[in-house]
């Protein structure tokens, strides 16, 4: 009798596991495809097991076979699947990561209602594995209540008056990196490294205050967890079985949250004892000063200061020394817009030290840094997630429907920028955001858009003016032989082997 219910059980569980994997591979795909097709949406067909992804990779491999010439119109070189498809599919088409459907969006006031989500519709993708030890719940990835609360804490420590409270320490930091240029004058130098390590001083202190030499060292971690993942995400995954990335990826999650976790116990200690009258001024204090709060509808845990600590090494460290380094290429090769800044920075400050009050002034440089980001955007693609089934430009969109901006290509998009898309152009951005994108803001996508948009966005552009502005005090210079043009994504654009340039001291 026992076996015979054994039996009946073990083939009911076969078949429950079977018919799971059918629609999951088979008839969910097919239902989708369909829907989307009936409503003129195409797309590459969808192949088990891997969807699109090894035509995806193999085009990447392809095209990022080494160095390009250069030029400034990336998207093709970046992204050589979406340009295909786009011309073969149109504006709007559906692909595969395997059995999950992603619709690749680039119809700019479909984008706005994604981006804006008054309906609630659209919500964060939602990351595994690797990703998840780097990202955690923070703020980029969370939603409702949660969002909330870690937005406000946010918006309070890089904004406002907790901006300019940092300036100091961007500037101390220039400085200091500024100093050590002076062994390569009239020498070639590589700045990217330079700027990393500048920008994790920056935040080092800015974020951890006194504690800045522990920051550094979590920092380090975390740079090391970001090589791991982009390694790792290009290998092929067995279902169940964790990849050598995936162990010691999460071997540094427990070291990055015993590190922070120390740090955290010694504030609140000090001010328990009586050493410290609060939790400090700097982001973490912000941080554990919300994780105290007497109201617990605004409290965060442990675990959010601890995701928060590694979204502010994305949202301002990564951010920061990419549009560093691809601004100094961009005016190494436009000699002509580099002294049009330096005029500038002179004019403004002469040989004096920026000044807090003034930074907004550096109008000629903000635009260089607003064109950099247009042709260079940080982020390569935004990815949300329908929660419901809804309504999208006329389109039905079924729940659990990935959706795909990929902002270089709105960017490069002749229809949005002119035909000179692809040229460096500061001088669109003269009169403003609203008028070089013709007031249809969605088409610049640098750090987003609509109520999600990047919140260290003013953090990033502050550093990078005060930044710019004292190397232009000091130096002139041209872009080095040794340069090789190679932009790649590890998790955001960056230069592969670095930007060489030569200095010539003023």
């Amino acid at each position: 009798m026992m076996m015979t219910f054994f039996l009946v059980f073990l083939g009911l569980l076969v078949i429950y596991i079977l018919a799971k994997f059918l629609y999951k591979s088979w008839w969910y795909p097919i239902s989708i495809q369909s829907l989307m097709k009936s409503q003129g949406i195409r797309g590459p067909p969808y192949k088990f097991p891997n969807g699109n992804e090894t035509e995806i990779r193999d085009m990447e491999m392809k095209s990022n076979t080494g160095h390009i010439e250069l030029r400034h119109d990336i998207f093709s070189v970046m992204q050589p699947h979406l340009q295909s498809w786009i011309k073969l599919y149109g504006r709007n088409f559906l692909i595969w990561h395997g059995s999950e459907p992603e619709l690749i969006v680039t119809d700019v006031d479909m984008i706005k209602e994604i981006l804006n989500n008054k309906e609630g519709a659209y919500v964060q993708r939602k990351f595994g594995g690797p990703l998840l030890d780097l990202f955690g719940n923070g703020l980029p990835f969370s939603e409702g209540q949660k969002w909330s609360k870690l937005r406000k804490v946010a918006d309070y420590a890089f904004h406002g008056q907790s901006l300019k409270e940092m300036i100091p320490a961007m500037i101390g930091s220039a400085e200091a990196m500024l100093k050590t240029w002076k062994s390569y004058e009239g020498k070639e130098i590589e700045v990217y490294e330079q700027f990393k390590l500048m920008s994790a001083e920056i935040i080092s202190k800015t974020a951890f205050g006194s504690s800045y030499l522990e920051g550094k060292h979590i920092f380090q971690m975390l740079d090391k967890l970001t090589r791991i993942i982009y390694m790792d995400h290009r290998k092929t995954k067995i279902p169940g079985i964790k990849t050598s990335g995936e162990i010691e990826s999460g071997k540094l999650r427990e070291a990055l949250r015993d590190s922070i976790m120390l740090m955290l116990k010694k504030r609140e200690d000090n001010v328990k004892t009586g050493q410290a009258e609060s939790y400090g001024g700097d982001f973490l204090g912000s941080l554990l000063k919300a994780h105290h709060d007497a109201d617990v509808k605004t409290r965060i845990s442990a675990d959010d200061i601890i995701d928060e600590c590694k979204t502010f090494y994305f949202a301002a460290h990564e951010t920061t020394t990419n549009l560093l380094s691809w601004s100094v290429l961009l005016l190494a090769s436009n000699p002509e817009w580099q002294e049009k800044a330096r005029q500038e920075v002179l004019e403004l400050y002469g040989q004096e030290t920026p000044k807090t009050e003034s930074i907004s002034r550096l109008h000629i440089v903000g635009m260089i840094l607003s064109e950099t980001l247009r042709l260079y955007s940080p982020v390569i693609y935004l990815v949300r997630t329908a929660a419901r089934n809804t309504r999208l430009g006329g389109l039905t969109i079924p729940a659990g429907l990935g959706l795909y901006v990929p902002p270089l290509f709105v960017h490069n998009s002749c229809e949005l920028w002119g035909d000179d898309a692809h040229l460096f152009k500061p001088e669109r951005f003269a009169e403003g955001m609203a008028k070089a994108t013709r007031d249809q803001l969605m088409s610049y996508l640098a750090f987003g858009f609509g109520p999600r948009k990047c919140v260290g966005n003013n953090f990033a552009t502050t550093e990078a003016k005060i930044t710019l502005a004292m190397i232009l005090q000091h130096y002139k210079f041209t872009l080095s032989p040794n340069y090789i043009h190679s932009p790649t994504v590890v998790l955001n654009l960056q230069p592969k082997h670095g930007v060489q340039v030569i200095l010539s001291p003023l």
